[in-house]
């Protein structure tokens, strides 16, 4: 399954050197590099409609290229009329190949298509050098059609790099393309 993804072709000709410029990395392994790309989506409805999953779950398979795993309830909540091991969620992990396409796909498709957008916030880095944002509907990428689907669904996407802290992360996302806001 060898693939041409320009993005991981950028990153290992353009970004590594630029990163070890910057920041005076002795060696190419000190480099911080993206290790996985985590999009959850939460269905609280879906508790109660089975139906309503299976519809987020094949959008979210089309967008990920990848089937989502159901993420359960792990305790009861009686206000949003939840119980323990009721389905709640979707989730998908991406690594590798697939992970350097969606971050490639959401950096020069999707984010462009947001209404009214200005930017990622700079201030959503956990300290630990990985990143997070959400999206408000599943309309922005290429693959979903509003005609398609029947409801607007958000999900939250989470970067996980191996930067050692907040500064190094933003400035290897700054690299990769992802818009942060001045």
């Amino acid at each position: 399954m060898a693939q041409y993804v320009p993005l991981k072709e950028k990153y290992e000709k353009e970004i590594v050197p630029i990163m070890m410029k910057e920041f005076g990395y002795k060696n190419i392994h000190q480099v911080p590099k993206l290790e996985k790309i985590v999009i959850n989506m939460g269905i609280g409805e879906g508790a109660r409609n089975a139906d309503l999953l299976t519809k987020h779950s094949n959008e979210l398979a089309a967008i990920t290229g990848q089937r989502p795993v159901i993420t359960k309830a792990k305790k009861s909540i009686s206000n949003f009329k939840i119980r323990k091991g009721m389905n709640v969620g979707l989730k998908v992990t991406l690594r590798g190949l697939r992970m350097w396409n969606f971050l490639y796909k959401l950096a020069n498709i999707a984010l462009p298509k947001v209404r009214d957008f200005r930017g990622l916030n700079p201030d959503s880095f956990d300290g630990r050098g990985n990143y997070s944002f959400g999206l408000s509907e599943q309309f922005v990428f290429p693959e979903i059609t509003p005609d398609q689907a029947t409801r607007v669904q958000g999900m939250d996407i989470i970067i996980v790099t191996t930067a050692k802290n907040d500064r190094e992360a933003k400035r290897l996302l700054e690299l990769l393309g992802l818009p942060f806001r001045k």
